[in-house]
């Protein structure tokens, strides 16, 4: 770990966040050189934008929050801003996929709930920022297996987006259910929060591949 992150209120957590910038901000030029090369369509490609920009504020906003040090109030305030960016990471990848796979009305009532749910999420954090822990994970697991809610639109995904879609959502739910437990804790160092940490980065890994694999190309 650089020397930079010793310094870190959360050194571990910020690090492996740091990473998640940094991968998303790459995944972000493949996207979009993938969708000039490949000439997606932009009903198609703008929707991955949104996705792109998801991953960079969570990534981003999660990296400042736990490296943040210092005055109580600013770090309360950057975690109101962290758990917020769940929600928006969570609509932002469905939003790709819903304008792929269903016709643009369908996809456009399901993704403006979706973000309607994730705009009131927000607002509860910012008013409930100590809410139980696994308060926000259910939530949070509701709106990430919200595609449960629309079977139809399995039958348009070949089995390689399927696939991808399951074990992105697999990941964040072991992440989720982590973070609720509170638990396991290998050492002081490297805990069920850390664990949740990389958990998250697998999910968005998948969830990253199926949107560049199946709705950009």
């Amino acid at each position: 770990m650089p020397s930079f992150f010793s310094r870190a209120r959360d050194p571990v957590d910020s690090y492996t966040h740091f990473i998640g910038i940094a991968l998303a901000g790459l995944g972000s030029i493949l996207i979009a050189v993938g969708a000039l090369v490949n000439r997606t369509p932009l009903r198609y490609a703008l929707p991955a934008l949104v996705f792109c920009l998801s991953m960079l504020a969570l990534y981003t906003a999660s990296t400042v929050y736990h490296y943040s040090n210092g005055d109580p109030a600013r770090v309360r305030r950057l975690r109101k801003l962290d758990h917020s960016m769940i929600y928006v990471l969570i609509a932002g990848t469905y939003t790709p996929i819903f304008f792929r796979f269903q016709p643009f009305e369908r996809a456009a009532l399901f993704i403006g709930i979706l973000w309607g749910v994730a705009l009131a999420g927000i607002a509860v954090k910012l008013v409930w920022i100590t809410a139980p822990n696994w308060v926000s994970a259910l939530v949070y697991l509701v709106m990430g297996w919200s595609i449960l809610f629309d079977l139809s639109i399995f039958s348009r995904m070949g089995g390689g987006m399927i696939a991808l879609l399951a074990i992105g959502g697999v990941c964040y739910t072991v992440g989720a259910v982590m973070y609720a437990l509170k638990r396991p804790n290998p050492s002081p160092q490297f805990g069920h929060h850390e664990l949740f940490h990389i958990f998250v980065l697998l999910g968005t890994f998948f969830h990253f591949m199926a949107v560049l694999f199946y709705v950009v190309f």
